[in-house]
């Protein structure tokens, strides 16, 4: 399968750190170890790489943090707390993958870059807030935050107990643009690996005055994935998960991979409620994003008159971290394509 010029990889939360893990820096770099030794092989002279990565068991352990440290040292908000992620993720990410290369006799820069993805003021999602973040607390706690903080509070169940507990929840707020994309192009033409919008990116708002300002949300990683492979008029965005393909009727009887299936044939799914947005749903959701037109995923104008961005080229893969390599070769995955 040919991938073009320019490759966009989103690798999953997983990849750096797995359940039942405590998110020690020696489990998450064996974790990268493996994940960089399956992205090397998509390393090639002339195609140029930005890796995206999650970051919400990191940001959340933050938050912990803060929570535990709050008496000593003051809090920081959620977007800056966003920025940490990335700047320590990429370290680790720059640090493992540049090993494996040169193990391999590759000579490729890797650099990770803090970045900020523009998000719109007056998204829904900031009415309807429901990405729950940060520690669990008991009611009495709950209360006094939202009440000295302004929070959006919501119940939910503890994962280990099962016990009535209350999470902060935020709003997820669709991403527009990426503000570095053109440096972020640039270091791509110079031959760099870029690693960049970890998590989804640092969200931010058009400031009054010009610039940018950071807002307390999250933006899904995927979508943001899709976002910047737009700004950077990649050939290719592959999404790596945890399944070597996407299956229709998913864990039921009968269910059956899907090797290739058009946007048209990808939004007909999600319409039937094939793929659910606690799993499959936001990536197909990256994959119609990146394949359509870009205005279409835009509430505001922040595109350039005129520009054109052939879609007919573009391609989508989902698969494992595991078997990149062969889904890159068209032996396995998921492939999306155009209309």
């Amino acid at each position: 399968m040919e991938l073009g010029r320019r490759l966009v990889v989103a690798i999953g939360g997983n990849a750096i750190l797995r359940d039942g893990q405590k998110g020690t820096a020696e489990e998450q770099l064996a974790n990268l170890e493996v994940a960089c030794e399956a992205i090397s092989g998509l390393v090639h002279k002339g195609v140029e790489m930005v890796l995206t990565h999650g970051n919400g068991p990191q940001v959340g352990n933050i938050l912990v943090q803060n929570e535990a440290a709050r008496e000593q040292v003051p809090a920081l908000p959620l977007d800056i707390c966003g920025a940490q992620s990335q700047g320590s993720l990429g370290y680790l990410i720059q640090q493992t993958l540049s090993r494996v290369l040169k193990k391999k006799g590759i000579d490729r820069d890797v650099v990770s870059l803090v970045t900020q993805t523009v998000v719109d003021a007056r998204d829904p999602a900031f009415q309807k807030p429901s990405k729950p973040v940060g520690p669990y607390y008991g009611e009495e706690q709950a209360r006094r935050l939202s009440e000295e903080k302004g929070w959006r509070i919501k119940e939910v169940r503890e994962k280990e107990s099962g016990e009535k507990r209350f999470r902060r929840v935020v709003a997820s707020p669709r991403p527009l643009m990426i503000v570095e994309r053109a440096i972020i192009r640039r270091m791509m033409r110079q031959g760099a690996i870029v690693v960049a919008a970890g998590g989804g990116g640092i969200p931010v708002v058009r400031a009054t005055g010009g610039g940018f300002s950071g807002v307390e949300a999250v933006i899904d990683k995927d979508l943001a994935s899709a976002a910047l492979a737009h700004d950077v008029n990649a050939d290719t965005l592959m999404i790596l998960t945890d399944v070597e393909r996407v299956f229709a009727d998913f864990r039921r009887p009968g269910q059956r991979p899907i090797g290739q299936m058009t946007v048209a044939q990808a939004r007909k799914h999600l319409a039937e409620g094939q793929f659910p947005s606690g799993s499959m749903g936001p990536k197909i959701e990256a994959a119609v994003a990146f394949l359509s037109d870009r205005q279409e995923r835009s509430l505001d104008s922040f595109w350039p008159a005129g520009a054109s961005y052939p879609l007919q080229r573009r391609k989508v893969i989902i698969t494992s971290l595991k078997m990149a390599a062969a889904a890159a070769r068209g032996e396995t995955g998921t492939v999306v394509l155009p209309e």
